[in-house]
Order: structure tokens, then C-alpha cells, then sequence
């Protein structure tokens, strides 16, 4: 069931009937089902979005959905943005930190071109004290995302961590190579449809490898951010920082906008670093898709409200 949900809603996301349906009511009004867990199509939603966040105690991460471009000027455009996002972000005045994938950047069609767009984003982002999260993409993405991540890494950018999927063979090797390095990772469960030659495909075998791996970050790792929702591996998380006596302010939980917000705020009162991750712009759909094959319970709601709207 675990693997044949992601499944599921990986076809719906291909669907052009669906995404059209999708784009015309999905963000229509304030109350429309996708702003549930997108912030908005603009900047201007998200910043204000980020400003109710960061006021009521959470860390934040602003992400402007895109992935796949198929042109370099694709690719520039993207980069353009995300550098005019900055600047709205140190103008506004919330917390200098954002999240980007390499596939919106062109690394399928020019990995060189993707690397100097990603150094045109650090760059300005390092002069203003932006921290920036590679996120990671399905599994043949993953080996060339840590090549650039190390690239840059050797190149003396520090202003840069990365996304890692517990539900992947490899990355306990992954979690080991970024803590020698000494960077900065962000554990998750892993969101794409992959095959189980290179994942694991049963739910407690998910579990049990991002129990191991956010134990190994805990231990050995830098500032690790373990996201999840699930109050049994936040629990895990909680027991095994104290057994080692690990601090709350040596790593932070992160959690998506909209999903579980009584878990976000509990873990705020009890102290604990709670980074929400904001995501925001007219490329929602694939994103939304993929929250839907994580939290299959919130399918009823989305197909009540495209319903009604016809």
C-alpha cells in the first residue's frame, strides 16, 4: 500500500486533464483546497505567509516550485527568480533561507550552465546571509546532486546543505560521505515513485532506515534537520538527543506548510527548532501531488472541492 500510493499519485500527476482542473481552482480564492499546503503563486503571498510563520515562533524555508525546465532560458529565468526572491527577502525582513532544485536550475540540460546558475544564487546569497537547501529529486537524480553539492562544497561555499530520502538503499552511505564533509543535511522519508531495486518499499522499512539514519546525524553529523510529521519518529528523535545528552539547539525538525500544524506548535512549546518549509509559485502542482501520495487521507477533500467548483 505504502509504495503503491506514491504510485498512485505519480500517474494522477501526469494527468493534463487533472493539473488543468488543478491550475483553474486550485488557487482561485484564499479558501481554495491547494492553499492548504501552497503558500501562494506570487512572492508577495509568500512573504506574507512567511511573516505569520516567523511571528508566531517557527524557523522558515521559502521554496519556489519549479523542476524539469527543458531550455537553458528555462533555467535563467528560474535563477532569476530565486535571486529576486532574495532580494525580497532581505527587504521584508524574515529569515534568510531558501530551498531549490537542480532540475529547475538546467541540470538536464546543461549540467555546466546548472552549476553557474546555482553559484549566481550563493553568491549574492552568502553577501546577505542566506543560508540555500538543495533539495533532492527522485533517485537518477541523486548521485549528481551531491557531485555539484561537492563541487561547490570544495569551492568553499558553506552557505549550502542538502536533502537526503531515508527510503533509498544508499544513503546511509550518503549520510556518511555529507558528515565527513561536515554538512549540513536534511532527512526525509522520500516522496517519488522508485523501484525496489533502489528503495525500500514497505512502510516499517522506511521507518526503521530514517530511525537509523537521523540517529547517525544526531551522533556524527552537522545541524541536521530531521523532517518528518510522523510523532513516532519525532519521538525517536526526541529519546535518542536526550540518551546522548544532544541539545535542542545542535539540530532542528522540519515540517511542511499546512500538515500538522498541532505537531508544529507542540514542539515549539516544548523548545524545540521547528523550520516549516514554505513552498509557493504557479508550478505547484507536481509538489501538491506528491503531499497527496504521502497523506492519501486528504484525497477525499481535494476531490470534494473539484467537485464542487464544476
Amino acid at each position: 500500500m505504502y509504495a503503491g500510493s506514491k504510485a498512485f499519485f505519480y500517474a494522477l500527476s501526469r494527468s493534463a486533464t487533472l493539473k488543468r482542473l488543478a491550475s483553474t481552482y486550485g488557487m482561485a480564492t484564499p479558501d481554495s483546497f491547494a492553499r492548504r499546503f501552497i503558500a501562494g503563486e506570487t512572492i508577495d503571498e509568500a512573504i506574507d505567509c512567511a511573516r505569520r510563520i516567523q511571528s508566531q515562533g517557527f524557523l522558515l524555508t521559502l521554496d519556489y516550485l519549479g523542476e524539469s525546465v527543458r531550455t537553458l532560458e528555462e533555467a535563467t529565468a528560474a535563477t532569476r527568480e530565486y535571486v529576486r526572491l532574495m532580494e525580497v527577502i532581505v527587504a521584508s525582513g524574515i529569515e534568510r533561507n531558501v530551498s531549490l532544485k537542480l532540475t529547475q536550475l538546467g541540470v538536464d540540460v546543461d549540467r555546466a550552465t546548472c552549476v553557474d546558475n546555482l553559484r549566481r544564487i550563493l553568491d549574492p546569497g552568502a553577501k546577505h546571509g542566506f543560508f540555500v537547501r538543495i533539495d533532492m529529486e527522485n533517485s537518477p537524480y541523486t548521485e549528481v546532486t551531491l557531485e555539484i553539492f561537492e563541487t561547490l562544497w570544495q569551492q568553499d561555499y558553506r552557505n549550502i546543505g542538502v536533502a537526503l530520502q531515508a527510503y533509498l538503499h544508499r544513503t546511509e552511505r550518503d549520510v556518511r560521505r555529507m558528515n565527513e564533509l561536515g554538512a549540513r543535511v536534511r532527512l526525509v522519508k522520500g516522496a517519488y515513485k522508485e523501484s525496489a531495486s533502489v528503495a525500500y518499499q514497505q512502510k516499517a522499512e522506511v521507518e526503521a532506515a530514517f530511525n537509523r539514519l537521523a540517529r547517525l546525524l544526531l551522533d556524527e553529523g552537522t545541524y541536521p534537520a530531521i523532517a518528518t510529521h510522523d510523532p513516532t519518529r519525532i519521538a525517536a528523535t526526541r529519546e535518542h538527543a536526550a540518551a546522548r545528552r544532544i541539545s535542542s539547539d545542535r539540530f532542528e525538525f522540519q515540517m511542511l506548510y499546512g500538515v500538522r500544524r498541532d505537531l508544529q506548535s507542540s514542539l515549539v512549546a516544548d523548545g524545540y527548532r521547528m523550520r516549516i518549509y514554505v513552498p509557493f509559485g504557479r508550478q505547484w502542482f507536481p509538489y501538491f501531488m506528491r503531499r497527496l501520495g504521502e497523506r492519501p487521507a486528504n484525497v477525499a477533500f481535494v476531490l470534494r472541492a473539484l467537485l464542487s467548483e464544476r
